[in-house]
């Protein structure tokens, strides 16, 4: 691997910051501008992480450093294929979402706009911080200001209920951190000297010898200080955010917040630990046991729920811990397949909560048993909808298909039976909540209602666009996985 030093990971953490201002600078007064700041500074971060995969691509690794506190402990930045690949799909995805918004925030007339765009923008560079951190230092400054910055977002509405979710929200996240995290971090540097990523692990073999029961708490502590991969008990924060606008669902459950949790574990588990002395640890298997739990469990639990948003608030839970379990599993395709699913899901669950968002704001429902006939109103909304479901249960031709066929070979890998029966069982769960919906859309009669006199029922121009833009990326990643697994090969080369 060749280093090269290079300003334009930082750069790529700034863009959205420095938009901050003139967001909101221009405030309400001129929307259009506010929100023109909004996708420029999408676009320029997307550009700016664009330019750097061929480098990644050809094998070297960009850093650039802040500044230095101790030895081994510094804010520095440093993008190698991992940090690409979660931020290529995060900053790509924030463009969409930003438009997505504008027809969402307008047509719902939602109040706070200029808040929503700002918070909006720091939510972008701290998961890009996230995406580049060098060390564990960088990476927990990160992952504790998108905490802090997405929380007025999650109690947006500034109703009981919303504040009452955005508290629970802030309790999980903040508490789990505070708790776990920094004991953690501080108990690596006192074994290995340094919070510095290294792929295999940082800490010395002797140190792995003489302290592999401590090296096993751990690694749990990681495993439930990023509270964010809302692995059981510690996800009841998700389903509570869910009193948020749509797009900032989407925000927390497909591109930043989520994928944040899960993408810091794994980090955690193949640049802290190392797959050789994650094979040595007690716990291991009990994290692995934990994320299968929690397929099965949310998976459930999605059957259960009418709300529309609670059920893909549960998918959610499920989906994230099948990227645990394939990271779990140590083997070559598990791993892959745990890596990938980062951006599969992603276009997948977004497309849904777009669509949930544009059922809401085109014909004001919000039950899966409101949604018959549905789709002869909101047609390409549902046709989107359809795509995202195939993904999630994980058809050919779909992203989501990739994920799991490659997860099941690492299962197979693995010669772990019971993984690989939680995981066709979890596709015929998946397949359980989310058929009924295409169902009932497709083929039971519409039941209009008096407003539709006035208010007829029909697509918004702008989340329309958007929901079918994310819906034809996800087949493309079905059809076109390569760019995808060879970047996750550079991970585990």
């Amino acid at each position: 691997m060749v280093v090269e030093t290079s300003i334009t990971p930082l750069l790529c953490v700034l863009v959205s910051l420095l938009a901050i201002p003139f967001i909101i600078a221009t405030g309400e007064r001129n929307p259009n501008l506010r929100e023109f700041w909004s996708v420029l500074a999408g676009i320029i971060k997307f550009i700016l992480v664009l330019s750097m995969v061929p480098e990644v691509v050809s094998g070297k690794i960009l850093e650039f450093e802040v500044f230095s506190i101790l030895p081994g402990i510094s804010l520095k930045f440093r993008v190698d294929a991992m940090g690409l690949l979660f931020a290529l799909g995060a900053s790509f995805l924030w463009i969409i979402t930003t438009f997505y918004s504008i027809g969402y925030m307008r047509g719902h007339h939602e109040q706070k706009q200029t808040r929503f765009y700002a918070c909006f923008a720091g939510a972008l560079s701290s998961t890009i911080g996230v995406a580049f951190s060098a060390n564990l230092f960088t990476m927990f400054l990160f992952y504790e200001a998108l905490t802090f910055v997405t929380y007025p977002l999650v109690a947006h509405h500034e109703t009981q209920e919303a504040r009452a979710g955005a508290r629970k929200y802030a309790i999980y996240l903040i508490g789990s951190a505070k708790l776990f995290l920094v004991a953690a971090i501080t108990i690596t540097y006192l074994l290995a000297g340094t919070l510095e990523f290294q792929k295999g692990g940082i800490f010395p073999s002797h140190i792995v010898e003489a302290h592999r029961g401590l090296l096993s708490v751990l690694f749990l502590m990681y495993f439930y200080g990023f509270a964010k991969a809302a692995a059981m008990p510690l996800h009841g924060w998700l389903p509570a955010a869910m009193v948020a606008p749509t797009p900032v669902s989407a925000l927390l459950h497909a591109v930043a917040v989520v994928k944040t949790g899960v993408f810091t574990v794994l980090r955690t588990i193949f640049f802290v630990f190392g797959q050789e002395t994650m094979k040595l640890l007690y716990t291991t298997d009990l994290a692995l046991f934990i994320a299968a739990f929690t397929i099965t469990t949310a998976s459930i639990i999605a059957l259960t729920r009418d709300n529309l948003k609670a059920r893909l608030a549960y998918s959610t839970v499920s989906q994230l811990s099948y990227i645990l379990l394939g990271a779990l599993l140590l083997t070559y395709h598990g791993t892959i397949g745990s890596i990938i699913h980062i951006s599969n899901h992603a276009f997948a669950k977004i497309t849904l909560f777009f669509c949930a968002g544009s059922i809401y704001v085109c014909a004001h429902k919000t039950e899966v048993s409101q949604l018959d006939g549905i789709a002869k109103k909101l047609p390409i909304t549902m046709a989107s909808f359809t795509i995202g479901a195939l993904g999630m249960v994980g058809i050919p031709m779909v992203g989501g298909f990739i994920t799991k066929w490659y997860l099941l070979l690492g299962t197979i890998e693995a010669h772990n039976f019971w993984t690989l029966v939680v995981l066709l069982s979890s596709s015929l769960l998946n397949a359980g909540y989310f058929f009924p919906i295409v169902y009932r859309a497709y083929f039971k009669e519409y039941k209009g209602e008096g407003h539709e006199t006035h208010h007829p029922v029909k697509e918004n121009p702008f989340m329309a666009t958007t929901l079918l833009i994310t819906a034809i990326i996800s087949v493309i990643l079905g059809l076109y996985p390569d760019f995808l697994i060879n970047l996750a090969k550079e991970v585990i080369r």
